[in-house]
């Protein structure tokens, strides 16, 4: 059993290595298509730790491996598409990244988390603003801490540069995407 104690009760409070619970996570992505709808994807395999330092922020870190082939629109044809050359190439470039290089509390229950994103082998910095939703001790006995966020990147930035022109203006799928991560992870022994 967990000691109530060993729970942290606020964002100043975590301190510790987490890994990331993919059971109870979800990466995820909305995008615009034809220029009246929003399609809504998630990465169904990915693997990743915190390392959070109270007392020096500056050495928290995050890493996050997402496999390029779990994305999950929910369309087949459309995952198929978006797996190929025209999109993630997954074939040459197999997983997504993201290396945090700086983490700023902006609030009592806020933070700023900037790293390195890597899709199809262009890395771009990302800053990432998260909302701490809190921590508990969960049934087996591990302490859990929860964060959700969401930024918008410019998929050409990254080498996604296919689309198509619709006979009506416009355009097929936007070069705006918004990422959404809700994270619960799981502190280490």
């Amino acid at each position: 059993m967990t000691n109530p104690s060993d729970v942290p009760a606020s964002l100043s409070d975590l301190s510790g290595t987490y890994t990331i619970d993919p059971a109870h996570t979800s990466i995820g992505f909305v995008a615009r298509h034809a220029m009246v709808t929003k399609v809504r994807g998630t990465f169904n395999e990915f693997e990743g730790s915190v390392t959070i330092d109270k007392d020096e922020p500056s050495r928290s870190r995050v890493t996050v491996t997402i496999k390029a082939d779990s994305i999950d629109t929910r369309n087949k044809d459309r995952d198929a598409h978006l797996r190929s050359n025209d999109f993630l190439a997954m074939d040459q470039y197999p997983e997504i990244t993201f290396v945090s290089t700086g983490v700023r509390q902006t609030g009592d229950t806020s933070l700023e988390l900037t790293g390195d994103l890597t899709i199809r082998g262009v890395t771009r910095s990302v800053t990432i603003p998260f909302e701490f939703e809190g921590a508990a001790a969960d049934p087996f006995g591990n302490v859990r801490i929860g964060f959700s966020g969401s930024t918008k990147i410019n998929r050409k930035d990254f080498g996604v540069t296919w689309n198509a022109a619709l006979e009506t203006g416009g355009v097929l799928v936007s070069d705006q995407v918004t990422l959404e991560f809700d994270v619960s992870a799981v502190k280490s022994a």
